[in-house]
């Protein structure tokens, strides 16, 4: 491992190195289950997902920069940060930022400082002038610090699970409030659709050019999930958490999240048989994730295959639709899958659904969903501040 930063605190000496053997990455990985042994809330990334990632076996990185940093104690592993240069995001952005992700910390001013010393010191060398985060991939990994809804257990590992103190952390360095992504929770028993929105979406049903294509098979899925991902860029990517996605990033995304999906739980909005809309659901594989403890071993693997049989909850990670159908009845109609999906779908008795990743910034749906009964359980913040020499 080199060590590029140290520093002495009393007796305990600090060092930030920089993630360059096997052993090392071990350590990276041990951070967080050293910090949520005792946290019922938090969820494991898989081993296998932090492997491909440290190997840049992701398409991701055929346009961007990253490394892995660990922060020792005496030689134990207390802290640990990812940065990342992602030029596609600040070309849309029109942002100079290096982002970090994976960031995870002990309550220890001394340790945070190095750790963050670092990252400024590998974003400056890149002439990048901001710190901005925690944000990877944009909507295909969840991002932000957790500063509320600590009470509640993460969806899986798409919205990150941290402790109270981060915040704390965050701005006692300087950093500001980017923006916040909601996570609404939904009761199936209380979530109503009111008559007129259900009308209208009647309506644009019996009109026959706007339709829902439903999926029994998960090869029929298959089949339509690149006209969906389509839709990506054009409704999300200027979306301050986004980027636009490249073919090969698009790509993965469909390999992933075909693991997980079920068929009878996707939707896709046509008009006149082109795709417009999209609304994804997901069986929530917490559990199992918790109980495999990162590892894909057959039993973790039978656990995640019984879990997604009978899910007790719906997580909602994906809804949207082209912009001028919004006003031909699309929003009612994305609506009223929603209802449906989360209290009629029929292989499923859902006790709760959680849709994640809505950006604060979307103020008509996050209005609707309220009027609707959903309510806004938990904020990851994205923050940022001002790259500060070495």
């Amino acid at each position: 491992m080199a060590q590029v930063n140290s520093e002495k605190r009393g007796a305990m000496r600090i060092t930030v190195e920089a993630v360059q053997s096997r052993r090392a990455l071990r350590d990276f990985i041990d951070v967080p289950r050293r910090l949520y042994a005792k946290t019922p809330q938090w969820v494991p990334t898989l081993n296998v997902d932090y492997r491909s990632l440290y190997k840049r076996k992701h398409p991701f990185f055929q346009h961007a920069d990253g490394e892995f940093f660990t922060a020792y104690a005496d030689d134990e592993p207390v802290a640990r940060a990812m940065t990342i240069h992602n030029e596609r995001y600040n070309t849309q952005h029109n942002r100079r930022a290096a982002h970090f992700y994976f960031v995870d910390f002990v309550d220890d001013a001394a340790v945070v400082d190095a750790l963050f010393a670092e990252m400024s010191a590998w974003a400056h060398e890149r002439q990048l002038t901001e710190l901005m985060g925690p944000l990877f991939m944009g909507a295909s990994l969840g991002g932000g610090v957790l500063v509320k809804g600590f009470e509640h257990t993460a969806a899986m590992t798409m919205m990150p699970y941290n402790h109270d103190y981060y915040a704390g952390h965050y701005e006692r360095l300087g950093f500001e409030k980017s923006f916040d992504l909601y996570s609404l929770f939904i009761d199936p028993h209380t979530f109503a659709l009111p008559q007129r929105v259900e009308r209208m979406a009647e309506h644009v049903r019996e009109r026959g050019r706007m339709k829902v294509v439903e999926f029994s098979r998960k090869s029929e899925l298959k089949k339509a999930a690149y006209k969906v991902a389509a839709l990506y860029n054009p409704t999300l990517a200027d979306h301050a958490e986004n980027y636009p996605l490249t073919d090969a990033e698009l790509d993965q995304i469909i390999r992933d999240l075909l693991l997980i999906a079920r068929p009878d739980l996707e939707k896709i909005i046509t008009y006149d048989d082109e795709v417009v809309g999209y609304l994804l659901g997901f069986p929530d594989l917490t559990p199992a994730l918790q109980k495999g403890g990162g590892r894909l071993t057959p039993a973790a693997l039978f656990r995640l295959w019984r879990t997604a049989r009978r899910p007790k909850k719906l997580i909602l990670n994906g809804m949207g639709i082209l912009e001028r159908f919004q006003r031909l009845g699309g929003n009612a109609l994305i609506y009223s899958e929603l209802n449906r999906t989360a209290r009629n779908t029929p292989a499923y008795n859902f006790e709760a659904a959680e849709m994640v990743q809505i950006n604060e910034s979307t103020d008509l749906m996050l209005a609707d969903l309220k009027k609707l009964g959903a309510e806004i359980a938990k904020i990851h913040r994205v923050y940022r501040r001002e790259v500060r020499d070495a």
